[in-house]
């Protein structure tokens, strides 16, 4: 079986082995693929075709009348698109969860960053500002305890439940909207109620036509003053300049943002440059050991493709 891996770099920078993946087939990797035309010349008459982020649309699909089975290596797979993949019976299997303790880690270390910043005063002590001080402490910002605090989470699956664990065991109360599951202690209430009541904001929830710009300038009206908002999900979430604008006016505090709505930000955010917003290039999900789960589930899915038993098959639902 001809298999071809569009966008391997990501996955796999050089630290993990593809040892097991090259045995399944006859079997291509490239680092990037990052337009439709390579991705038609390098798919071919491939059968099974494994990609993360490009694009893969019913021109692809039109030119590559091979096809039988994609292996997204990702929980999301809106950049597949699942209509056309049905209609011609395209199995597309996704990795569910293999993210989860590494993603909910990352929420904590972008809110812990904007409670304490670590890394601010750390470089503070490096420049010498520590050395000077006539006292034996100092801050150079507003410092934030969470115990007692409120959290709420848009969003709680097996990310958000896990994230949700966490901030319990911060001692703070946390409520959720929009939640696929029950988990002890967590209050279940509507989009207004966490709006009003929250002072962290942690978004947990797929991208869907509903929830775009979910934060926006008139939900971010009913937040509280001062309120945190986090957003390791999707950027689309987000109203970018909005937001801007409310931490500008000192509506929202802090933001800790691992997504942005375009990737990489060739053309810059309003909220990249701000000095209450902490930033990091979309890589809650990348731990090594993270990344191995993704890696070894993705294997098991296109082993259960070649043994007519397709698992994670995300055209069914």
């Amino acid at each position: 079986m001809k298999i071809v891996y569009l966008d391997s770099f990501a996955l796999n920078p050089g630290d993990l082995d593809f040892g097991e993946l090259k045995a399944l087939g006859e079997i291509e990797i490239y680092d990037r693929t990052t337009n439709t035309k390579d991705a038609i010349e390098r798919i071919g008459d491939a059968e099974a075709v494994i990609l993360n982020k490009v694009q893969m649309t019913r021109e692809v699909f039109d030119a590559c009348p091979n096809i039988k089975f994609l292996a997204v290596t990702a929980t999301g797979y809106n950049n597949v698109d699942i209509d056309v993949a049905r209609e011609r019976g395209i199995k597309v299997s996704n990795v569910p969860a293999y993210s989860t303790p590494s993603v909910a880690q990352h929420i904590f270390a972008l809110l812990l960053e904007i409670c304490m910043r670590t890394g601010d005063h750390s470089k503070a002590v490096k420049e010498g500002m520590w050395q000077k001080c006539p006292d034996y402490t100092f801050h150079i910002s507003n410092l934030i305890e969470l115990s007692g605090k409120t959290m709420g989470f848009i969003g709680m699956g097996e990310i958000g439940s896990a994230a949700a664990r966490i901030a319990k065991a911060f001692g703070m109360r946390v409520i959720c909207y929009h939640s696929r599951r029950d988990l002890d202690g967590v209050l279940h209430v509507d989009l207004d109620t966490l709006l009003k009541e929250s002072d962290v904001i942690s978004l947990c929830c797929p991208l869907t036509e509903d929830n775009k710009k979910i934060i926006r300038k008139e939900t971010i009206d009913k937040m509280k003053d001062s309120v945190i908002i986090i957003n390791t999900a999707r950027g689309g979430l987000i109203d970018e300049d909005d937001l801007a604008d409310a931490v500008k006016s000192g509506k929202v505090s802090g933001v800790g943002i691992d997504v942005l709505d375009c990737e990489p930000p060739v053309n810059s955010s309003p909220l990249i440059n701000l000095e209450e917003v902490v930033v990091t290039p979309h890589i809650a999900w990348a731990p090594k050991e993270s990344r191995n789960r993704l890696l070894k589930v993705t294997i098991e899915n296109v082993k259960s493709y070649i043994n007519n038993n397709v698992q994670n098959d995300v055209t069914r639902r």
